[in-house]
């Protein structure tokens, strides 16, 4: 490689990047600027070029000086921009009223015990509550299930056992000496890997972490045991949450192990702002929103009522209600329907989308065709997430570190955090200002609706509820032709997951789509 092209290669990242895989060149020149234009998709003339030179030199001086400082940013500081979901003029109710979660008394240890292992949050509450079975049996249980299993799911990354056991036995003290939480208490749990839990690995899912312990809890953790929770597993998302590889291996399906579990998580989708993100993982920080995973939509509304609420540590979280009913008429609510996306389904889940619907009709739903915003750059948003991403994961590509992810195609979060250094700042803004034109035009929609239908991977509503923090949830409705799980998705208005969470339990309980499981696990 001659002089002047080595002086290309190394300029262009360090204009770009402000490091190498190099040495840096000491001094900048015009033509460095050719291959960063044709990225960037920008022309300037060769006058402009020469003008901007003492400028680009100072910028990289002022990476070099900011970098020498990283050791300071610790995984809690964010950057001070905070994203609003709320429209102009949006407002919501701040009256909390209490509810009523109508709980079985009537629950019985079955005669099979497998079958115990589905049992809801719900049910498994009333039986610890009315001492049918201890809180220490219950964990021991589930412990000896992951033992059994694990080996084929993939799915724990650290089994926290003797934290478990340590929680249940202090849970059934408390609960025999009259001091009950509440319907959460003495309950198992696990909780992804992205999330802080003392004394235990927070590895990420990536190898560059697997050694990584983060000596505080995580604002849910820290929520699920003032409920009284038992934390027992550790569990899997994707290397940086993305996909189902991590460094163990890939995380399978249960309803057919030759198939891997999809994304990092798939039904989890509270509005944003409404449960703090301390303690978990930066990827997006305009984006990040944890919520539930549970078996029936009643475990979904307890556990969310418990996390749910305003933390200093995390400043984009708000004190809204959650005024859940879990009666409720179709007929009295406006609800939407994405009427392109249903009539335009081939996929495997048409059949069941539109049972869905019909089952809606014959509850009393009166279905108003709607269709998501158009004539927005949809194609850019990626790069928000992706500049984020980039931003917390800097010190990881930086070190090279990036190189010991396990998937490091195309698709992969290490080549993900890599491009993320070439997209440039002006760019990442003015994506943002059209998010906020999307923020409204959802507004628009979601305004004359209090739920919105969609298929599950439906055009963009996933996209779209990602950018614009409205909530979702998605509910078990068939299986395909193959035997895989399919699901429908409804939608909220911002901060009203109790309404959601409300249609979906009326629809669970119409329907016996959340009572089927996978054969090799019964």
């Amino acid at each position: 490689m001659n002089s002047t092209i080595k002086v290309i290669v190394f300029s262009l990242f360090a204009l770009i990047t402000g490091f190498s895989l190099g040495v840096r060149e000491s001094q900048l020149l015009p033509i460095d600027m050719n291959g960063a234009q044709k990225l960037i998709g920008i022309e300037f003339s060769g006058t402009q070029k020469d003008t901007m030179l003492t400028y680009l030199e100072q910028n990289l001086e002022g990476y070099d000086s900011m970098r020498a400082h990283s050791s300071n940013l610790q995984n809690d500081i964010v950057p001070p921009l905070y994203f609003d979901p709320l429209p102009n003029g949006f407002t919501y109710n701040e009256g909390q009223r209490a509810i009523d979660w109508q709980l079985s008394e009537n629950v019985l240890l079955p005669a099979n015990p497998n079958n115990l292992a589905f049992f809801t949050v719900a049910q498994l509450s009333t039986l610890i509550r009315t001492r049918k079975i201890t809180s220490l049996a219950l964990t021991k249980y589930y412990i000896d299930r992951i033992k059994k299993y694990d080996s084929k799911l993939l799915s724990v990354v650290t089994l926290t056992e003797e934290l478990g056991l340590k929680q249940a036995k202090i849970a059934d003290k408390e609960i025999s000496n009259g001091d009950y939480r509440g319907p959460l208490h003495g309950i198992p749990y696990g909780i992804k890997d992205l999330f802080a839990v003392e004394g235990y690995k927070t590895t990420w899912g990536a190898m560059p972490f697997k050694d990584q312990v983060l000596d505080y809890n995580a604002a849910i953790v820290e929520k699920l045991e003032e409920a009284g929770a038992v934390l027992i597993a550790k569990l899997t998302s994707g290397a940086l949450a993305r996909g189902d590889v991590w460094f163990g291996g890939q995380t399978k399906n249960p309803w057919d192990l030759e198939q891997g579990a999809s994304g990092s998580s798939a039904g989890s989708g509270p509005t944003y702002g409404t449960v703090s993100r301390f303690g978990a993982m930066p990827l997006s920080w305009t984006m990040d929103k944890p919520g539930p995973i549970c078996r029936s939509v009643l475990d979904c509304a307890l556990v969310f009522d418990a996390i749910r609420g305003k933390d200093l540590r995390d400043r984009t979280t708000r004190d809204a209600p959650f005024n859940f009913q879990p009666e409720i008429e179709l007929a009295d609510l406006r609800i939407g329907y994405l009427i392109d996306q249903f009539e335009s389904d081939t996929s495997s889940n048409s059949v069941n989308n539109e049972k869905t619907l019909e089952i809606f009709r014959s509850m009393g739903a009166d279905f108003r065709p709607v269709t998501l915003p158009q004539k927005i750059p949809y194609n850019v948003f990626d790069i928000i997430l992706r500049s984020e991403a980039g931003a917390f994961f800097e010190e990881l590509v930086r070190s090279g570190r990036d190189s010991l992810m396990v998937q490091q195609d195309k698709q992969s979060r290490a080549n993900s955090l890599r491009q993320s250094r070439f997209i440039p700042a002006v760019e990442y803004l003015q994506a943002n200002r059209h998010r906020s034109v999307l923020i409204e035009r959802m507004h628009e929609i979601m305004k004359d609706l209090d739920v919105l239908i969609s298929p599950t991977f439906g055009g963009r509503q996933m996209l779209i509820t990602n950018l614009t923090g409205h909530p979702a949830v998605a509910i078990p409705n068939g299986l395909d032709e193959d035997g895989h799980p399919t699901s429908i998705t409804l939608v909220g208005n911002l901060f009203d997951e109790a309404t959601i969470l409300a249609v979906a339990g009326k629809f669970q309980k119409a329907t016996d789509f959340d009572e089927m499981h996978p054969s090799g696990f019964r």
